[in-house]
């Protein structure tokens, strides 16, 4: 992507539906052999690749618009090693392949390079409702048949919790989740797993799941919050005025309290958010935590955006290890930026430059793109295919504010 920075964002923009919420909807389709319709779906390479996962697996998928209509039964129960190495949400399948036919051979899941991410929660969970699972070179096996239980998590995982959600539906007996993730998606995929007729309920520490037989259904998916919080980021860095519309400004609590506390002007509506920010603004504190707290989605956004605040800032990264890919980059644009463990010190400064960059994973492809926008000069990030696995049509997203970006293809187009 190639980008001319230096210009204020202004105008609309509309958010996609959620990446994280299209994945588990796309793999609870395994459940059952009636059709299940998904509306609001993201046109992304990972959603491409989860639906790859379920055809070969025996399922059927088709795009109309944004909606996809899956159809089909179930041929088999070994996932290819091919697809799931390439994102780590594939493994969702192994919990509803063994919970309704009573084996799965899942290999270990890719994905971005972030932290370790281990799936010990998910088959711990899935041992504690009865599952015999052993890994061998590279892929787990798993076998038995499920029965109810109670599984605690000794962390929140989101895909531990999913993967939980989605084995449950068909267990007969209750399952209960206590200290699960509580993230909107997670919500989402229960929503789902609901109307296709199994019973959740959520209380103050756990979720409770009873069974059942499930039936094809129609979903929407929910709106992309961190799609939602990029571009109100990517409005705030460039000193611009922009409204991101379809947003559910309650699944953003922690960020507009962030910018709030920057000095940036917010106004949110039921659906909408619109935001109109002014340099210099205020250096702040911030940790990533799981839902509610601050995304660690938005880490690496938000830290392009402390790169030009006023005085100092402090990041404290909790949820993965790793997340700093884009770090060296924006040193290479004139950011003044610091690792301390699991600590990103940033001294503000008055203005970035353009550079070549490299995109590491997804979100750390946003944060270049966001210095790129407020940098002098011209930005060129390599890498773009990490963004096309988390953003649905960014550069024509951002051409609707105003900026100058595109996608210079291999061919030079």
């Amino acid at each position: 992507m190639v980008i001319r920075g230096g210009r204020p964002l202004s105008g609309r923009v509309e958010v996609s539906g959620a990446k994280n919420a299209a994945l588990p909807a796309i793999v609870a389709s395994l459940l059952v052999d009636e059709p299940v319709v998904i509306e609001n779906a993201p046109k992304l390479r990972d959603v491409e690749t989860q639906l790859a996962l379920v055809e070969a697996l025996g399922k059927t998928a088709r795009w109309e618009g944004n909606t996809i209509l899956i159809r089909g039964e179930v041929s088999s129960v070994e996932a290819p090693g091919e697809v799931v190495s390439r994102m780590r949400a594939s493994f969702l399948c192994l919990g509803p392949l063994l919970a309704r036919f009573g084996e799965a051979h899942v290999p270990l899941p890719g994905g971005c390079v972030i932290g370790a991410r281990p799936v010990d929660l998910h088959l711990e969970g899935l041992r504690r409702l009865g599952a015999e699972v052993e890994v061998r070179e590279g892929v787990v096996h798993a076998r038995g048949k499920l029965h109810g239980g109670e599984v605690w998590l000794r962390y929140p995982s989101v895909g531990a919790t999913e993967q939980l959600l989605l084995a449950g539906a068909v267990i007969r007996e209750p399952v209960e989740v206590v200290n699960p993730a509580r993230e909107p998606e997670v919500v989402d995929l229960a929503r789902l797993l609901s109307a296709m007729g199994a019973e959740i309920s959520f209380s103050e520490d756990r979720i409770t799941i009873q069974g059942g037989k499930l039936k094809g259904t129609g979903h929407a998916v929910i709106p992309d919050r961190i799609e939602a919080g990029t571009y109100l980021l990517a409005g705030a860095i460039t000193g611009g005025e922009v409204e991101v519309v379809g947003a559910r400004p309650e699944h953003l609590t922690a960020l507009l309290a962030k910018l709030e506390e920057c000095g940036v002007e917010l106004a949110a509506g039921q659906r909408t958010v619109r935001l109109k920010a002014r340099a210099p603004w205020s250096g702040v504190e911030v940790e990533t935590s799981p839902y509610p707290g601050f995304p660690t989605d938005l880490q690496p956004q938000f830290t392009s955006f402390l790169a030009l605040a006023r005085g100092r800032s402090v990041i404290w990264e909790r949820v993965f290890e790793s997340r700093f890919g884009h770090v060296g980059e924006l040193l290479r644009m004139g950011a003044r930026i610091t690792l301390q463990g699991q600590a990103i010190l940033i001294e503000g400064v008055e203005g970035l430059r353009g550079a070549e960059v490299v995109a590491t994973d997804i979100r750390a492809g946003a944060a270049l793109v966001l210095a790129g926008l407020a940098a002098h000069g011209e930005t060129r990030i390599e890498g773009v295919d990490h963004l096309r696995r988390g953003y649905e049509n960014m550069e024509g997203k951002l051409a609707q504010l105003g900026a100058k970006a595109w996608v210079e293809e291999l061919n030079g187009t």
